[in-house]
């Protein structure tokens, strides 16, 4: 199984403005999320992120992990079930290659729980949002780091040696 995630944050952490990721994200963002996604085998996102982002269309399955219904996303696998578990059940139904698309909290956790191998971070310029995510913890812990800037977007893979 692997398991990547994938986040925008601006340069203070905040990964949402009013809510939202889109404005915290920009266009070179924009383009390497879009071709990510059609790599996977399925999408996995929490509640929080259900309600706050455009995902009425993805090109994969795609799993809500949350204790409500979302009748804005009727396509959408919705479990209540704690995320790590969700992951493993997503990876069991639709494949290997697992895509989390979450906020900061989601992302935490899962990152907490050593479920991650694979970090795609987006840091770009913005700042004074909300929802921090504490990026630097985690690309400390990283047992690779790569890093690239395209149109003052940096972006960081991280890997992780995850306990099977």
């Amino acid at each position: 199984m692997s398991v990547t995630a994938t986040i925008v944050v601006g340069a203070d952490g905040s990964s949402s403005i009013n809510g939202s990721s889109t404005q915290v994200t920009s266009a070179a963002d924009r383009e390497n999320f879009l071709k990510r996604r059609r790599l996977v085998d399925c999408i996995v996102i929490g509640g929080n992120t259900a309600r706050n982002e455009p995902y009425v269309k993805t090109p994969v399955p795609l799993v809500v992990i949350s204790r409500h219904s979302h009748p804005k996303l009727p396509a959408a696998h919705v479990w209540n079930i704690d995320p790590c578990d969700g992951v493993i059940r997503a990876a069991k139904e639709f494949g290997e290659n697992i895509l989390i698309e979450g906020g900061s909290s989601f992302i935490s956790y899962l990152l907490d729980n050593n479920v991650i191998d694979s970090l795609e971070l987006s840091v770009t310029p913005v700042t004074g949002g909300t929802d921090i995510f504490d990026f630097s913890r985690y690309l400390e812990r990283a047992n690779s780091l790569k890093k690239q800037t395209i149109d003052g977007t940096i972006f960081y893979i991280a890997q992780f040696k995850r306990q099977k």
